[in-house]
């Protein structure tokens, strides 16, 4: 009789998987389709036709931002919602299903170790969504709630916008093959290098039999499914949201001293490059923004030089971004990873000065 129990239960358990690991495919396919997968295809043709995917949302037509005030901040930050509203709803959507669907022990199994492996893994899983790291993380701190290593984290998070397909495909239309593969190029280092190296130095040994054995508790499933995934969306909503939203509408506000006013004097500045290192992995933007936002201030004398830095830094990690992920990665690997990608980025502008 008690063996019978323990098949029956096993067997349950078992189909609640297959189906929460079906719903999460099925959401995922639509929900990418609609916020991400359709208005990108239709983009590439007007990026093909026109060599150009819209105006800066930091300066619109215009050599430097708005000045610094409450009417600034607003505007921005109304315009950057609007570019993200859809991918950041799917975000937490699916972030929450990776925590009520998706098998716990087989996550910790594949994203949970430290080896180079499971960074790749995690890295080329990103491709599909092409988020910006203010989307992706929700589903960030899904995936380290169910023990994820650091360094997978990392390859997921800054996978989505530095290795963007889509966004690839704009920056060949409108900024040519050299930023684009220099974009590539980068964005490799970053997601599966810069992402390893933290998760070796930060992360610690996951040891995936433990990380299994401290799942075992939370890989059943306690309580109605929907009940469970309700809760799961608020209490994400909860811990990103509030943070993001107060320091988008702040960055949106600052833009102007952030992004001083650029002409032909400036040039290919080594201290302009070194300020946009700074203060380009700390800005925010929605995908693919980089692209206008450069091929607007290049109209206005920028050089290759900070060209290249902005095309690096500007769409991986942002100061939004790292306070929604502060619960679920240390303030010492955040710090690492953004200065990582700045002096990465003041690189690649030196590699622009005399290639691009």
């Amino acid at each position: 009789m008690e063996n019978q129990a323990i098949q029956t239960h096993s067997t349950n358990h078992h189909k609640s998987w297959v189906w929460g690991t079906g719903l999460f495919i099925i959401v995922a396919i639509i929900g990418l389709f609609w916020a991400k997968w359709n208005p990108y295809f239709h983009k590439i043709f007007v990026a093909a036709s026109e060599h150009s995917i819209g105006s800066s949302i930091i300066s619109g037509d215009q050599a430097e931002a708005p000045a610094p005030s409450l009417a600034s901040a607003w505007d921005y930050a109304i315009t950057y919602f609007q570019s993200i509203w859809k991918a950041f709803i799917v975000g937490i959507v699916l972030a929450s299903l990776v925590q009520v669907a998706l098998p716990a022990n087989w996550l910790a199994r594949v994203l949970g170790k430290t080896s180079f492996g499971s960074t790749v893994i995690a890295g080329l899983s990103a491709l599909p969504g092409m988020m910006c790291t203010c989307c992706s993380a929700p589903l960030v701190v899904g995936l380290r709630k169910r023990q994820s290593s650091v360094s997978a984290a990392l390859a997921f998070w800054l996978g989505n916008p530095a290795l963007n397909p889509a966004v690839l495909v704009f920056m060949f239309f409108v900024l040519g093959w050299k930023f684009t593969l220099l974009r590539l190029i980068f964005g490799i280092l970053i997601v599966f290098g810069l992402s390893y190296v933290a998760g070796r130095l930060f992360g610690g040994e996951a040891d995936v039999h433990q990380l299994m054995e401290k799942n075992k508790q939370s890989s059943v499933p306690n309580g109605n499914f929907f009940t469970r995934w309700f809760k799961s969306v608020g209490w994400l909503a909860l811990v990103t949201v509030p943070a993001y939203l107060l320091s988008v509408f702040v960055l949106g506000g600052l833009r102007a001293w952030l992004f001083p006013a650029v002409g032909v004097e400036w040039g290919n500045s080594l201290l302009l490059m070194l300020l946009f290192a700074i203060v380009g992995t700390l800005f925010v933007i929605p995908t693919a923004a980089e692209i206008p936002i450069i091929q607007t201030l290049m109209s206005f004398g920028l050089g290759t030089g900070p060209a290249a830095v902005l095309a690096i830094v500007l769409p991986v990690i942002s100061l939004p971004s790292a306070l929604m992920v502060q619960r679920a990665l240390p303030w010492r690997v955040l710090t690492f990873m953004g200065a990582g990608v700045a002096v990465l980025g003041f690189f690649a502008g030196l590699i622009g000065i005399v290639w691009l």
